[in-house]
């Protein structure tokens, strides 16, 4: 519409039309919308804005051909941080971009967490809670990885959601990201270490491990209190 503007055509009824998808809708509002007076001044003012929004997006085209260059030895690794709820591939590019592909470099997730800022202090001195923010680290990698917390919130059905949706209400929005976005973390970490896709553990699934948990440290207090010393050990889980 604002193409043909500039080239000239000034009929509300004509550049109705041109509307797309659920625009379409509303044509007798836009039609409303498009009454008024459109000059020649308004033609050349648009149509720089027009000219630069396409200089733009040839720079983006080539920058994205740049990147799909240098991220093709890691496409593997891609794929597999794209089946976790929240990352796209652009964001899956962005965290290869930022943490690498060799999680050998970080002895645990704790490492990789705390090196890329997104563990929450715990200070705490004479009884009294200090701040609990985190400290300073990749504000690329911190960024893309609260953008994707915030996606996988609106995801329906998944353990990432129940576990923001569960922080927010305590917390609030922007201390239930950075948790979520930390989980994702620990999650990408445990993902290319192992070279295997994200596995969904499910919206119940903190619901359901407090139960067992409640019914673990039962049945442990009633062996103990046969005589026997018990010792737990958890077997690996599935990322």
């Amino acid at each position: 519409m604002l193409d043909a503007l500039v080239g000239g055509t000034t009929d509300p009824e004509v550049l109705a039309e041109l509307a797309r998808g659920r625009l379409r809708s509303k044509l007798p509002a836009l039609k409303e919308a498009l009454e008024g007076h459109f000059s020649w001044h308004h033609a050349l003012v648009v149509g720089m804005i027009l000219a630069h929004v396409d200089y733009l997006d040839g720079l983006i085209a080539e920058l994205s051909a740049e990147v799909e260059r240098v991220i093709a030895p890691f496409s593997d690794k891609v794929e597999l941080l794209d089946t976790i709820p929240g990352i796209d591939r652009r964001t899956a590019e962005v965290l290869i971009a930022e943490i690498g592909a060799d999680m050998d470099q970080f002895p645990t997730h704790r490492h990789l967490a705390s090196w890329a800022g997104m563990c929450p202090g715990n200070g705490e001195s004479a009884g009294k809670r200090r701040s609990g923010k985190t400290r300073k680290g990749s504000k690329w990698l911190q960024g893309a990885l609260t953008e994707a917390a915030r996606a996988a919130a609106r995801s329906k059905g998944t353990y990432l959601a129940a576990q923001y949706a569960r922080l927010k209400g305590r917390r609030g929005s922007k201390k239930a990201a950075v948790a979520v976005g930390h989980s994702i973390l620990v999650i990408c970490y445990h993902i290319l270490k192992r070279n295997q896709p994200y596995h969904e553990l499910g919206e119940d699934y903190l619901h359901q491990r407090r139960s067992e948990e409640a019914y673990t440290k039962r049945l442990v207090r009633q062996l103990e209190k046969l005589g026997h010393r018990v010792l737990l050990e958890a077997t690996p889980q599935p990322v």
